[in-house]
């Protein structure tokens, strides 16, 4: 499990509200994992501790076997991380922001030219490469995102709910993409509250109220049912 993602006992609070409460978790290498639960289930909250924006008083996160409170360097740097806001510059160019993401990163100078090239390939989008990031629509931004996010060759990549305000074709060719991405033995944590991202073959753990309360392969865990109305039964939410 040293190229995965461990979470063990994970609790964190706003004040008096309970926003994640004993949460654990294993994704191993190779291995699509949908966290799936409805809006303020506490899927960002999750994505902030697991990325060191918030610090848990209980709990442990270990990332390619490198505790996230130990050694938050070497953890960090085995981590890809697509967030659900923006977090581009939208004045630079789709290079530029990709030079400046690998810059902070520490790659070395000479190997970056081929890396962004490489990783723009992959994601469609080299000829792209010299526009504006503010001028792309919402789906060329997000693959350039996670392009950008692979650039410096994480062992897990963390995606909180990617697909957020996109059409069907765009959600559908992001989700497959990333699935390769998992096929080829990458961790992947894909968070999200919309059923049809997630495949009967995917690991689900399912969060609700800040617990996770369901957790197995999707299709055996579902049973009979469709997994949206399967969702509906277990938490009362809309999918």
């Amino acid at each position: 499990m040293t190229e995965g993602l461990v979470v063990s006992g994970l609790t964190f609070n706003y004040g008096s509200k309970v926003a994640l409460n004993d949460v654990s978790l294993t994704v191993g290498a190779g291995t699509f994992c949908a966290l799936l639960g409805p809006n303020g289930a506490g899927k960002s909250t999750l994505v902030a501790l697991l990325t060191r924006l918030l610090v848990a008083p209980r709990g442990e996160i270990s990332v390619a076997g490198h505790n996230l409170r130990d050694a938050p360097r070497k953890a960090l740097a085995a981590l890809g991380v697509v967030f659900q806001q923006p977090t581009i510059d939208p004045s630079l160019s789709v290079r530029q922001n990709l030079d400046y993401f690998a810059a902070l990163h520490g790659l070395d100078r000479s190997e970056i030219p081929g890396r962004i090239d490489a990783a723009l390939d992959r994601l469609d989008m080299r000829e792209r490469a010299g526009e504006r990031a503010g001028a792309l629509n919402g789906g060329h931004k997000r693959r350039m995102e996670l392009a950008r996010a692979l650039l410096h060759e994480p062992k897990v990549l963390l995606l909180d709910e990617p697909t957020v305000g996109l059409d069907a074709a765009t959600r559908m060719a992001i989700t497959d993409h990333v699935h390769d991405l998992a096929e080829e033995g990458m961790c992947v944590l894909w968070t999200t509250h919309l059923t049809d991202e997630v495949r009967d073959s995917d690991q689900l753990l399912v969060l609700h109220k800040g617990e996770i309360i369901s957790e197995g392969i999707c299709g055996k865990v579902r049973g009979e049912l469709p997994l949206r109305n399967w969702f509906l039964t277990r938490t009362g939410a809309a999918a």
